[in-house]
């Protein structure tokens, strides 16, 4: 059992960073290997539209992304955490789920050589806003839903903290977070 964890954030040691540190940590506890990505120390570019990966499977970009694909793959999980940015995810965690685009043909179906290893994949969101209304990260969590259907889709936990490090205090959330980590460890 693997469990995958992307960091969205370019800020180290925030919110979003803690957030998910608290999931991996749960997924850990719950005997799996896990490993963190930050996508701000990876190269990706954002997808070209060139619909190559539509017959073929494999991005034409060359940049950090195709060895992401891999560890995706690889993942039995895969959690996610976001913080919003002017009412949408990062410029980074964009570019990236753009580049999910290579498992998926020219009709949205997920490729065929890729849907034995996405089957039944587990898939979690943790996003984190300045606003106390937490529901102001609903569209990012309508472009994860929408994105990981047919897959076990594990809900999303949301959080709102400003300052960085804030959600460090809030215990509620952090057990969430943890929550979230054990459940994508247990098939």
């Amino acid at each position: 059992m693997k469990v995958l964890g992307v960091l969205g954030s370019p800020r180290m040691g925030g919110n979003s960073d803690i957030l998910l540190d608290q999931a991996l940590a749960g997924a850990r506890d719950a005997g799996t290997e896990v490993e963190k990505i930050v996508l701000c120390q990876k190269k990706i570019s954002g997808c070209l539209n060139c619909e190559k990966c539509n017959e073929t499977g494999v991005c034409v970009i060359k940049d950090d992304m195709p060895e992401i694909h891999k560890k995706i793959l690889e993942a039995d999980a895969v959690i996610h955490s976001v913080p919003v940015y002017f009412w949408a995810m990062t410029s980074q965690m964009k570019a990236y789920l753009d580049r999910w685009c290579a498992f998926f043909d020219g009709d949205w179906n997920w490729h065929k050589a890729y849907w034995p290893k996405m089957k039944g994949k587990r898939i979690g969101l943790i996003t984190v806003c300045g606003d106390p209304n937490v529901s102001t990260a609903d569209p990012i969590i309508h472009s994860f839903k929408t994105l990981c259907r047919k897959l076990n889709w594990l809900g999303p936990v949301q959080a709102s903290a400003a300052a960085k490090g804030e959600i460090a205090k809030n215990e509620a959330v952090k057990k969430k977070a943890y929550e979230l980590g054990k459940r994508a460890a247990t098939p």
